[in-house]
This record gives structure tokens, sequence and C-alpha cells, in this order.
């Protein structure tokens, strides 16, 4: 039975109903491999009963084991050798048939056991971020938060975690990084957040023993999300930080990412000097490398992954930039390595992988994990973008600038990080599926949003608009009458989904753009806040939007195979 690993004891979780039924793809495509779109979709099983003696390398590549010759059909010629090497996205499909029929449908059900589920968001609905819409072939971005736990739950996470005095002590989301992958599924974005970023976590209630921990007042790590209730509280920070939707999550502790690098073997890193991470105090991840490139898994894996003493200025900054280099390389390793063609390893990956990772729901069996993978393997790896969330230091911490939520925008807004194939979010793109109400019906409150640092605000601006919209034909719109505010730009704001038809319909009416109507918890009805920049007139114009990916992201790119991580020269051996 499948348990939950957050940190605090597992306790068991009754299995879901489907985890050995029907498991359609979420992603609207059919993801199945040559031969096995002839069986059912159902969990494997059927698949695992038709594949006999085959091999999962005859029923990929459409080989049969007998003579090359399929059944009832004429012989086809051997596959080059080339062609016979398996992707890395169909690796957990491919494990399901390597046995006899009776022990591939058991194995199935043994994988599926294997893999650990929690709840994907334990915020209130209501405060969710809208989802994503459909592109004109009516495919949509997915977006998925990765998050590494420092657990100590375990004597080995205990022991890999080098703390002697915090064991089954409070986890906390030490790796948090949000992969966004594009509808077309050209590029993918992935933003790091340093884990000493300073935000206001949002209330969460524990769905094991309805335990409810109230939002943060004061700015709070966010790594602490983690702790209040499980990876969905987690979820739940960065949706209300970003305003992007998230559909699905992966956690990882110590012994499982140790599992994980030695399963995929050697991932090939760089550094530019001898490394040492240790100081005379103890602190450092214990990694020592030579200069050059090295191949690494295990448990050093771990150490060039929670390397911060020693990587130039030694902040969280220089260790997601030691993580985006590791990914970047694992995922050029998995593509172009000949190694998941044995089938002794396939199974010890795919063994590895289920037991390793705790997802949502909506990840939580073997047949879903591969309809991800295979959405995955559609991008090119140089379409894939690294990045770290812009921040400037409040203290010892850090908090997001204003490059970050410029950053937060493009994901949102599905728009690529590579430079290339960029597209604008447009009336059409971002229309609300709930259809607006007529204008003369839609209650708008204005808001004066007009003050500055350097300026008083405009008296008299929001009753000015309010005139302005009922001229339009909002005759509901109304001034509000407390004291002005200070926002940059203009914008509309909505609560829920219910009234984002009637957002974008006023933005629509006095030319605010798709990209400034937005979800917000601090508004109870459509709320127009007229910003800075429209501080007179009659006629609203949209600043226009840098779509460039700030500098101050720190972006790696996938196929970029020649970094180096630069080394403190205190941290030299």
């Amino acid at each position: 039975m499948a348990t939950r690993a957050r940190g605090k004891r597992a306790r068991p979780r009754a299995r879901h109903a489907g985890e050995s039924g029907r498991d359609d793809s979420p992603y609207g495509v059919d993801s199945t491999p040559v031969r096995l779109a002839d069986a059912p979709a159902a969990d494997g099983e059927a698949a695992a009963r038709g594949a006999g003696s085959d091999s999962a390398a005859a029923w990929t590549t459409g080989e049969h084991r007998h003579g090359g010759r399929p059944k009832g059909g004429r012989r086809i010629s051997r596959p080059r050798r080339g062609r016979r090497a398996l992707r890395w996205s169909a690796t957990v499909l491919a494990v399901l048939i390597l046995g006899t029929a009776g022990a591939g449908c058991l194995y199935y059900r043994q994988l599926n056991s294997n893999i650990k589920k929690d709840t994907l968001n334990l915020g209130d609905e209501k405060e969710r971020p809208a989802k994503a819409k459909a592109d004109v072939v009516g495919q949509t971005p997915l977006n998925i938060l990765l998050i590494g736990s420092d657990a100590r739950d375990t004597k080995e996470n205990q022991k890999l975690g080098a703390a002697r005095s915090t064991f089954d002590g409070v986890p906390l989301a030490d790796v948090q990084m949000l992969l966004h992958v594009s509808a077309d599924r050209s590029n993918m974005s992935v933003v790091s957040m340093p884990r000493d970023t300073l935000l206001q976590i949002p209330k969460c209630t524990d769905p094991d023993d309805g335990k409810s921990y109230q939002a943060t007042v004061l700015p709070t790590p966010a790594n602490e999300s983690l702790g209040r209730g499980g990876p969905g509280c987690t979820v739940a920070t960065w949706e209300k930080l970003t305003g992007i939707r998230i559909d699905h999550f992966m956690q990882i502790d110590f012994s499982g990412m140790v599992s994980m690098a030695d399963a995929i073997g050697g991932v090939p890193v760089c550094v530019d000097a001898n490394i040492l991470s240790r100081d005379r105090q103890g602190h450092g991840s214990g990694l020592k490398l030579a200069r050059g490139t090295h191949p690494i898994k295990g448990k050093q894996a771990l150490q060039w992954l929670r390397t911060r003493y020693g990587f130039g200025d030694g902040s969280d900054l220089m260790r997601a930039r030691a993580q985006h280099m590791y990914m970047n390389s694992m995922v050029r390793r998995l593509r172009e390595n000949a190694t998941l063609t044995n089938p002794g390893k396939l199974r010890f990956l795919a063994e590895t992988a289920t037991k390793a990772l705790t997802v949502d729901d909506g990840l939580g069996t073997v047949k879903k994990l591969y309809d991800l993978a295979v959405e995955l393997r559609k991008v090119p790896t140089q379409g894939i973008t690294m990045t770290t969330m812009p921040n400037q230091y409040a203290g010892v911490r850090v908090k997001p600038t204003q490059d970050a939520f410029t950053l937060f925008r493009l994901v949102r807004e599905d728009i690529s990080l590579t430079g290339k194939n960029r597209k604008r979010a447009t009336a059409e793109t971002m229309a609300s599926d709930d259809p607006a109400a007529d204008d003369d019906q839609i209650s708008v409150l204005v808001r004066n949003g007009t003050r500055t640092n350097t300026l008083a605000p405009v008296d008299g601006r929001a009753s000015a608009v309010t005139r302005l919209l009922a001229g339009e034909g909002f005759t509901k719109a109304t001034a509000d009458t407390s004291g002005a505010v200070a926002q940059d730009t203009t914008t509309v704001r909505y609560p829920n989904a219910g009234l984002e038809g009637d957002a974008q319909q006023v933005a629509k009416s006095i030319g605010i753009p798709p990209s400034s109507v937005t979800k917000s918890t601090d508004v109870s009805g459509v709320t127009l806040v007229v910003g800075a920049d429209w501080r007179s007139g009659t006629t609203y114009k949209a600043p226009k939007e840098d779509d460039r990916l700030p500098d101050t992201a720190d972006a790696l790119n996938g196929a970029d195979k020649d970094k180096c991580m630069p080394v403190n020269p205190n941290y030299t051996w």
C-alpha cells in the first residue's frame, strides 16, 4: 500500500480507485508505442498478458523474437541497431512486458504499489489561478513543481543529510523548481526558487489529520511550506506567488535522489578548479572533484546537488546553477545513451523511480507517469531553458524582484524563454470559458492606484475613470472612496473563475491588455486599479511589455555542454 513520506512518520493511505483500472492519458494524445497501441489502455495488464515471452525491445520496435516475423504477417527487415535503442521516455512502459504474461501483470501492479501519493493542493480551491487555455489544436501547457525534501525521517536520510539532531523533524523544501512545458511542446522552461526566498505562505490544511496552518502574516522562508501539511502546501505557495496554476508535483528525498542517480548512471559535470566542499567548521557537502569534467552518480550526485560552500560566492544561487547543469546533462545523457536498451537496467530504473517519488494523484500510476514522459520527450534539448528566480537580498535571505514577476508572466502566458517562437497573449487566446454578463449588469469597483514613491496620488482619479466606464455602458461601476494605493500599471482583478469573463470584458472596453487581467484573493469582485501609468486622460495607453528573458534570471540552455561551475579559491585542494 502506498504511503506518504513528508518528514513526519508516513501513514498508510487508501488505494485510489483506478490504480489498476483504466488510466486515460490526461494530455489528450495517444502516447502508446507501436505494438502496445493494440493493447487496451486499461493499465498495462492486458499488454503484459499479450506479451508472452517477447522482449521489450521486440515489442517497442515491432520486431518479433521468432525469426523477425510477426504472427500472421510477412517477414520484416531487422532494424538497425540505432533504431532498436529505447528512448528514455519509453522506459517505464517498456519494463511492463519484460517477463512472462503472468509475471508482467504482477510486476505492473508491484510498480504501481511502489508509488507514494499525496494531495496536489492544500490551499483554498477558490484561490487557485485559472486553468491555462488550450491552443488552436486543443493542447495546454503543463506546469509541474519539482520538490526536493530534506526530511531526516529514516536512518539513511539522516546519514545522507549529515544532521544528528533533526531526526524526524519538520521537513523543508530545500529544492523547488517549476517545470513549464509549452502547449505546442516546442520548449520547456524551468524556474528555480532559492529556498530562503521570503514570501507569504497561504492557509493550508493537512489532508490526513485535518490540522489547519494559518496563512503567514510576516514574510516566511519558502522552504517552510513543506512542513505545513505536505507538498500540496508548497504547490499552493507557488500558485499564490506566481499566479501560475500547477498541474502536478514530484517530490524526492535524499535517499531517493541517491537511488535515482545510481539507476541513471554517471552524469557528466564540470568544475573549473579542484574543489572540496568542506570548511574548518564542518560546513559543506563533502563534494571532492578534480578540475575538469567527471561523471557523477549516487551519493556524489547528491553532494553536487546540495553544494553551496565552494561554488562561486557560496550562495543558494550558485547551488541552483549547479542543479541546472546536472539536470541538463542528465537529460542529454538519457536521450543519447544506449544504456537503456539493457532490460536489466530498464527494470532497475523503473523500480527505483517508482520507489523514490512521491507524486499527486494525477501522476499516481505507471501509465500516467509514462504519458507525462512522452510529453516531456517531445521538447528538443535546445528548447530547454533553466532559470533562477531573480531576487535581491533582504537581510541574509532574499525576496523576488520586479524581474521575477516578469519571468512569472512569461511562463504564465506560455512565452518561450529561448527567444524563439514567442507568441503574445491575445484576447482570443486568453478568453475565459465563462461568458461575460451584459455590460450594465457588471459591478466594477474602481480604485486609485496612482501614488508612487515620488508623486502624490491624483485626486479624484477613481471617480473620473468610473464616469468613463459608465459612458461605456458599465452603469454599475463605483469609485472606491478609501485611500489611494501605489501600483505601477493599471490592472483588472477578479476573485474567482465565475467573474473572469466579466473582468476581461471590462478590460477590453477601455484598452487594457489581457495580460493585465489577473485573479486575486485580495478583491471580492471585479476591481479596476488605475495605476501610475494612467494618471490623466480618458484613453489608456498600455505600456509595451518586454517579452525578453531578464538577464538576472541566470539562464542556461539545455544544449550547452561547455559550462563549468566556478570554484571559490578558498575551497580548492
